[in-house]
């Protein structure tokens, strides 16, 4: 098996096409289909099926490709970093879709002095906020604990030896446009949202609520619109009335005076914090960002929990 062979399959499986991957490839296309063969003799299994809309992974397939995506992209980094072509410090986070982690990053790249560098914020599905930082794609990884999901994700960390360090301790709140019919409230209930339209953050082929960016998302809604871009819940917070489940913290330079966090009462504290492998010691650039992330919970004025399990 060759690095060449993994970047092989996964043309295949992008480009869905045994001839558009060949082009791709700048190979011709017996030479891609020999490439193929080989591997699935080496290996023992079957990768594609041919069908009707060109070349389908098999379940065995699926999960070969998942392992190949992380070699390759190991390599890349390794090629990046080892070179010699570019000296650009490199740094990665993967996070929820929290405002509160853009904002440290880009105090970040502000206080950065270099002469150069290559950063990256992947605000990801909590399923590939876990794996980014268990392939080492991410440095750091932020994602939020509560009674409802810690078990799960605690067994999870545990197998790809990840481990979780609390940030801060969050009281849920909503997301409302400062006109919604709700936002002059000093807190709201579940029950009151119920009219309303319920804004929650996709999570692919892992939909469940343990790995749901949001507490409460077991509950019945009438009315649910599911979104991958940080950037549209805004919009719909203005235009369609709706909620959006947080941990409250939202920097305002970020959204302006449009969305206010009403304190939502419901008895399920949010621990946020960060991820990290445990065989990969922190950088100099994640030192940094650290600091930026600490700075921010102190400027915020959030409570930093206990070292302890989420109570």
């Amino acid at each position: 098996m060759t690095l060449l062979q993994l970047k092989y399959a996964l043309a295949i499986a992008e480009c869905g096409s045994m001839s558009l991957a060949a082009r791709r490839l700048f190979i011709s296309q017996p030479s891609l289909t020999e490439s193929l063969s080989a591997l699935e003799k080496e290996i023992n299994q079957t990768l594609f099926v041919r069908g009707a809309r060109g070349m389908n992974p098999t379940d065995e397939g699926r999960m070969f490709l998942g392992y190949a995506r992380q070699v390759v992209e190991q390599m890349r980094l390794l090629e990046d970093r080892y070179s010699g072509e570019s000296s650009k410090p490199l740094f990665s986070v993967s996070t929820q879709h929290y405002t509160f982690a853009a904002s440290a990053f880009v105090e970040l790249a502000k206080r950065y002095d270099g002469d150069g560098y290559e950063f990256s914020l992947l605000e990801e599905r909590t399923g590939k906020v876990i794996e980014n930082v268990g392939s080492f794609k991410s440095e750091i990884g932020i994602l939020y604990m509560s009674r409802s999901n810690e078990a799960v994700l605690r067994k999870l960390l545990k197998e790809r030896r990840l481990v979780f360090s609390p940030l801060f301790l969050a009281r849920p709140h909503v997301f409302l446009y400062r006109r919604h019919p709700l936002a002059k409230r000093a807190s709201v209930r579940f029950e009151d949202l119920a009219p309303f339209p319920c804004v929650t953050f996709d999570q692919g082929e892992e939909n469940s609520f343990y790995f749901a960016e949001e507490i409460g998302n077991e509950r019945p809604m009438q009315k649910r619109i599911l979104v991958t871009d940080r950037a549209a819940v805004v919009n719909f917070l203005m235009a369609l009335d709706a909620y959006i489940v947080t941990t409250g913290v939202l920097p305002s330079y970020l959204h302006g005076r449009d969305v206010v966090a009403v304190p939502l009462d419901a008895d399920e504290p949010m621990t946020v914090g960060t991820i990290r492998h445990a065989d990969r010691r922190l950088s100099e650039l994640g030192h940094a960002f650290m600091a930026s992330l600490e700075e921010t919970v102190v400027r915020m004025r959030l409570t930093k929990p206990d070292q302890g399990t989420i109570g």
